[in-house]
């Protein structure tokens, strides 16, 4: 919580929130702080109404708490490099929440800046490397999501070592979702333990819903179970709107999983509603391709293919493009289950299947280009770029499109070229799981040696290499899949081949 800059007027409203913030009671301390904003002035007002946006965030008004931080910006001096820097940083975790995820990167780097050399404020440091580390997660931008991550358990344990429960949770949900699975549930206990031993309840409660959440993705369903089940407890117990919000989710997903779809709707539902009072729009548009998949099960293809339309256009609005070319592909996979179910299916599913699932095959593909080590290509290439491939052969043959079952005959026999002076590898694409979040910043008593050991040998990174070239086929020197490429890259907003042409 922020201070009063040694202000005594208005001095005691900031103690008695803070107090009924540390007793759970958010609704009460949003309320204090509030009646400090209008009752005070100075730097008395500028920490209270940094207080009040890091409540109406906490209770998922991410819109009202943006405002806030805006305000108290706009309030705070240059020279005040611990508050503004304080302020930058909070004020980055509303914007992440509101999908504004340019902004929220402009303000940490600005943070960044201002305590490059303010060691005595290593707490924020770490803090700044935290919500950076989102910022990449956000982004699908695994590599950098954990260079920041390492670094940010590296300053933990130089500057502040009871923090050190965040990066933990970071690298987890890194890792895991890199393809180091048991690496990232080692780093998730790790950071489950520290929590617990602390006795913070908000951090144990966001811990559990993290862990909930990759063990759904092990299908582990019955331990993710007994974790969100006891999150969620304490989320609606303290009306933490977003957080409530992503727990009925994993609930939802757990019902689907269990093939109860009625239940698994209503409980979507529930959490669409939390998200779209809280303005999660990135949540959002998650949950509306979980609602979709319900839709197709039943056979309502039009209802599901409006609740992907609108998940496709928040991603395309902040530049999300491998949310778009992982919503494409899903909704070719269920294009392909409405067709299976069919006795004479509309030809026109079938010519919209192979569309998205050609162009997403490119995009999903080129990924692990992209990627630095050679297992982990592998990995990708095995489970993701392996089966989107196999589903763009199933739509060209459903169509009967003999020139387009070619070229990706032709695709995939083309072989892989190193490229050893590219050094940073891009985004990758993710799936319709959902991925964990940060769990909150509390103490640590956990083996921080061993998690920062683990973090350095997991970062070590083998040789990218450059993308595919553009494959000239025979006759006339045609190139493979041009139009496919073309209609990519303008969707998704990436580049997915080289401008290098080999004859095949």
């Amino acid at each position: 919580m922020s201070g009063a800059d040694n202000q005594p007027p208005g001095l005691e409203l900031l103690h008695e929130g803070a107090a009924a913030y540390e007793r759970g009671d958010i609704n009460e301390a949003l309320r204090i702080f509030e009646h400090a904003v209008n009752s005070t002035t100075g730097g008395v007002r500028t920490s209270a109404l940094i207080n009040a946006a890091n409540m109406y965030d906490e209770l998922g008004d991410h819109e009202g708490a943006a405002t806030r931080y805006r305000a108290a910006l706009g309030d705070i001096p240059g020279d005040a490099v611990e508050k503004r820097a304080s302020a930058l940083i909070n004020y980055s975790q509303a914007l992440q929440h509101l999908g504004a995820l340019d902004d929220a990167h402009d303000a940490l780097e600005q943070a960044r800046t201002l305590l490059a050399d303010a060691d005595e404020l290593g707490v924020l440091r770490v803090s700044c490397l935290l919500s950076l580390t989102a910022v990449a997660t956000h982004r699908a931008e695994w590599s950098r999501a954990i260079d920041i991550a390492t670094e940010s358990l590296n300053a933990a344990l130089r500057f502040a070592p009871e923090l050190a429960g965040y990066p933990l949770m970071n690298l987890a949900g890194t890792y895991f979702e890199t393809g180091r699975r048991d690496l990232g549930v080692d780093f998730a206990r790790q950071a489950l333990t520290a929590f617990t031993e602390a006795g913070n309840h908000n951090a144990l409660a966001d811990t559990q819903q993290n862990l909930a959440q990759i063990f759904m993705r092990l299908d582990r369903l019955d331990e993710a179970e007994e974790l969100v089940e006891a999150s969620q407890l304490y989320y609606e117990r303290t009306g933490l709107a977003h957080r409530a919000g992503i727990g009925w989710k994993i609930r939802g997903f757990l019902a689907e999983r269990r093939g109860d779809l009625d239940r698994a709707q209503e409980w979507y539902r529930r959490s669409l509603d939390h998200f779209q009072a809280s303005g999660a729009v990135l949540d959002e548009a998650a949950l509306r391709c979980r609602l979709a998949t319900i839709e197709f099960a039943y056979g309502r293809v039009g209802a599901g293919q409006q609740l992907l339309d609108a998940a496709f256009l928040i991603y395309a609005e902040r530049g999300l493009g491998s949310e778009c070319a992982k919503l494409d592909y899903w909704h070719a996979v269920l294009l392909e289950m409405v067709i299976d179910d069919l006795a004479e299916p509309a030809p026109e599913l079938a010519v919209l299947g192979r569309a998205l699932s050609v162009q997403a095959a490119i995009a999903i593909d080129a990924v692990r280009y992209t990627l630095p080590s050679g297992s982990r290509r592998e990995q990708w290439h095995r489970e993701v770029a392996e089966p989107a491939m196999r589903l763009a052969f199933r739509f060209a043959h459903l169509c009967q499109d003999g020139l387009l079952l070619a070229d990706l005959i032709e695709t995939r026999c083309a072989g892989t070229t190193l490229d050893i002076g590219r050094a940073q590898p891009g985004e990758r694409p993710q799936f319709p799981l959902d991925t964990p979040g940060p769990p909150a910043v509390t103490e640590l008593s956990g083996p921080l040696q061993l998690g920062a050991a683990l973090a350095q040998v997991a970062a070590s990174a083998g040789l990218p290499v450059a993308p595919p070239p553009r494959l000239a086929v025979e006759p006339g020197a045609r190139i493979a899949l041009a139009d496919y490429i073309e209609a990519a890259e303008h969707r998704y907003g990436g580049r997915f081949r080289e401008q290098r042409v080999i004859p095949v």
